[in-house]
């Protein structure tokens, strides 16, 4: 944190009227119409639980659940021994089309970064080729990489993709070009699916992306397929606390 400056003063010194029970929910909003309105910007200390304590006249437990839910939704970071701050707002993802997640960082004046974990070609199993309609056995290509927002771990992707398809796959090193985009540029895709779901990270994964293994990930799960056969398989797995999935589209369904 650059410079945090501390809010503590800001805080009103009493919620005379509120009902016990939503005593929290109030401590929520104060905060988060502070950051609504840019009063507070990422980065600036939020006051601490003894601070609201005093300011609020209520219980410390009260003020914790306040600052625990919003910590659980991004709003705010806890940092221990060091304090609460507004946290940076989480990147949003579509789920309209296939995005390019370098693409993405790059247009919010991020810096991105790709750590390609393994390309290799593998046996499919039964799981594999039942879901991109291949004999099992067959070989695919297989890729695994890590992407990076200012060097902190946003999305773990894990890939399979006919090799029939797109037999060039498996010699890249994907340096200058993220997996999607290599795939969309060499291969025409049709059709698109998408399912979201949200899961506990293995070791190994949280390892990856750098997180607390008890925290859960959001999963996307896409397959593209071109004139009727499956091209790729992938899950990324993405830390829930720093990244958001997500569209907007016209009511009428019309594509714009």
């Amino acid at each position: 944190m650059s410079s945090p400056k501390s809010n503590a003063s800001a805080v009103p010194t009493s919620f005379s009227s509120a009902k016990p029970s939503a005593l929290y929910q109030q401590v929520r909003d104060y905060i988060e119409g502070k950051i609504a309105s840019k009063e507070w910007v990422p980065g600036d200390r939020v006051p601490s639980e003894q601070e609201l304590v005093e300011q609020f006249g209520i219980s410390r437990m009260t003020v914790n659940r306040a600052l625990r839910e919003l910590a659980k939704e991004g709003r705010v970071e806890r940092v221990a021994g060091v304090g609460t701050f507004v946290a940076e707002p989480r990147p949003q993802s579509t789920l309209l089309h296939i995005a390019n997640i370098a693409e993405e960082i790059r247009r919010r004046g991020h810096r991105y970064q790709c750590h390609v974990i393994s390309v290799e070609s593998v046996p499919a199993t039964p799981e594999i080729a039942g879901a991109m309609g291949l004999p099992t056995g067959q070989l695919v290509a297989h890729s695994v990489c890590v992407h990076l927002e200012n060097e902190v771990p946003v999305q773990l992707e894990d890939r399979y993709v006919n090799q029939f398809m797109a037999p060039d796959f498996v010699n890249q090193t994907f340096t200058e070009e993220t997996p999607a985009a290599f795939l969309l540029r060499a291969v025409p895709v049709d059709e698109i699916e998408h399912i979201v779901d949200a899961t506990l990270p293995t070791k190994k994964q949280a390892s990856l992306l750098q997180m607390d293994p008890t925290q859960p990930c959001l999963v996307l799960f896409r397959r593209t397929w071109t004139r009727g056969s499956v091209v790729t398989m992938v899950r990324c797995y993405h830390p829930a606390n720093r990244y958001v999935l997500g569209s907007r589209f016209p009511a009428d369904g019309a594509t714009r």
